[in-house]
């Protein structure tokens, strides 16, 4: 593949005619060829032009993971229709708040989120109604006006979780997309490459694999609900050379008993991002998993990426790598001044595919920037970080979790790291809760690691306490230790803290 910019629904089609009979998606016993797949999209791009949703026009789609619901993307994409994937997850008020954003054209959804959006003038397509989807699609044959598509021109609007506020929509580029193409020559596609994915077709994590599998003509295998015995199964089954997951599923998969009992001889590379991936699973999955695995470190605004080949490093397991090629990050003081190597700071990054800007918010596209003295723009992350002497990158913590107890910072990820070692902890997350003394104090919610033996299952809180605030900085120590039977998460493996903060009182 050479550099010549090309859009993602072209090489669908390239690889159709190339190599028509080839899987492209496959979802429990259904399988759909290129050519399939190929024909579906140019119904559902003539479907849309037939309704008259114009280039640049939005449509939503807010369903589970399904070999139709990738269809339509792609459909979609090739008709110049710009995607709003939303969360089935979020609330009733989010998704109204969401669709009001992006004012779609039409809006695909199956019968369980149906049901959370409340009734709009906008037409509606169901996903899991077979009769009803063909019914709407245009026939057979039907011609498509395929437009010329800049790499300027939007590709999707993808919102944000929504953990801290309103979801923002994020603009991304066909560009953008493509740099991630073009990025995944050096991790092995091929035609005969088989991708897994168990996380959600809504969420950029997903996406930055889900396409370049289909740049290079390979196939993914769609897993609708994560259950670790079900995806070693199906990794095994189909002989799967990539995969997408984020931390708590390499958790929950390197803790199953069976796991040594599958072959995974044929990965390649393993992807991990979205949220922070302790050394300790690292090593663990380098051990015991076969092939690469790269961690990528970055934000769904394209604000620059870190990129850590945890196979190639392994005394780099604790930093998410070093900027990726062309991508340029650097550290600012809360001053928005720029920091000397070795400082601490608020991470900012410029990349080749960085957002268009928020949709519809330009105050909050502007917050989200920041210019070099010489006027270069970065998205700031809002995350805090430090480069080691060799120039990887080392996070801290998100700058709004920072916990400043009497004046003094406290990085919620160091106590962490040290209460993880206690043998009675499955899982935690430290949060700043307030303090009459000290402004703010940290307070831990631990998740029990059944069986830990050796005295540990019969730990109290206060003794996890004691034995964590024995190991820091007296101005580290956590006010109290909370059970809590698990953390809550966004449907991408993130810790709301922000929730957790909520249940202390």
């Amino acid at each position: 593949m050479d550099d010549a910019f090309r859009t993602i629904p072209s090489q669908v089609r390239t690889h159709a005619q190339a190599r028509p009979a080839q899987a492209a998606l496959m979802q429990g016993g259904e399988v759909l060829s290129y050519a399939a797949l190929d024909a579906l999209m140019d119904r559902i791009a003539a479907a849309l032009q037939r309704d008259g949703v114009q280039v640049g026009e939005a449509v939503a789609v807010c369903a589970g993971t399904s070999t139709r619901y990738a269809a339509v993307f792609l459909g979609a994409l090739r008709a110049g229709v710009v995607v709003a994937p939303l969360a089935p997850s979020s609330t009733a008020e989010s998704l109204a708040a969401m669709l009001a954003d992006a004012q779609p054209r039409a809006l695909f959804v199956d019968a369980a989120a149906g049901a959370l959006i409340a009734a709009s003038e906008v037409p509606r397509i169901a996903l899991d109604d077979d009769a009803a989807f063909e019914r709407w699609l245009a026939p057979a044959g039907a011609r498509v006006d395929e437009p010329a598509l800049p790499p300027d021109a939007p590709f999707n609007i993808i919102y944000s979780s929504g953990t801290t506020g309103v979801p923002k929509g994020i603009v991304q580029s066909h560009g953008m997309r493509w740099s991630h193409v073009q990025r995944g020559r050096q991790y092995g596609y091929t035609p005969d490459g088989v991708t897994l994915l168990a996380t959600p077709l809504y969420s950029n994590t997903t996406l930055v694999v889900f396409f370049p599998t289909l740049a290079y003509g390979g196939c993914a295998v769609l897993m609708p609900k994560f259950d670790a015995a079900g995806y070693l199964a199906l990794a095994a089954r189909h002989h799967a050379t990539h995969t997408m997951l984020v931390p708590v599923q390499y958790q929950r998969l390197m803790a199953l008993p069976g796991f040594g009992q599958h072959d995974l001889s044929t990965f390649i590379n393993k992807f991990c991002t979205s949220a922070p991936f302790g050394a300790a699973l690292k090593a663990d999955v380098l051990a015991r998993w076969p092939g690469g695995l790269v961690e990528f470190y970055g934000m769904t605004e394209g604000g620059g990426t870190c990129i850590l080949a945890a196979h190639e490093h392994p005394d780099k397991l604790h930093t998410v790598g070093c900027p990726a090629e062309g991508h340029d990050i650097r550290l600012i003081d809360d001053d928005g001044r720029e920091l000397p190597a070795g400082a601490t700071g608020e991470v900012v990054g410029h990349s080749p595919g960085m957002m268009l800007g928020y949709h519809r918010q330009p105050q909050k596209t502007r917050e989200a920037e920041w210019f070099d003295a010489a006027g270069k723009r970065f998205i700031r992350t809002g995350d805090v970080g430090r480069f080691d002497a060799d120039g990887f990158l080392v996070l801290l913590d998100r700058k709004k979790d920072v916990v400043i107890s009497g004046g003094f910072n406290i990085y919620p990820s160091d106590l962490e790291a040290v209460l993880r070692e206690h043998p009675a902890v499955a899982d935690l997350a430290v949060v700043g809760v307030p303090s009459a003394e000290w402004g703010e104090t940290p307070v831990a919610f631990v998740v029990r690691r059944v069986g830990a033996g050796a005295g540990a299952d019969d730990a109290t809180a206060d003794d996890l306490k004691h034995w964590l605030n024995a190991r820091v900085g007296k101005t580290q120590r956590v006010a109290g230790v909370r059970f809590i039977d698990e953390l809550p998460r966004s449907a991408i493996g993130k810790v709301l803290k922000r929730e957790l903060r909520e249940r202390w009182h």
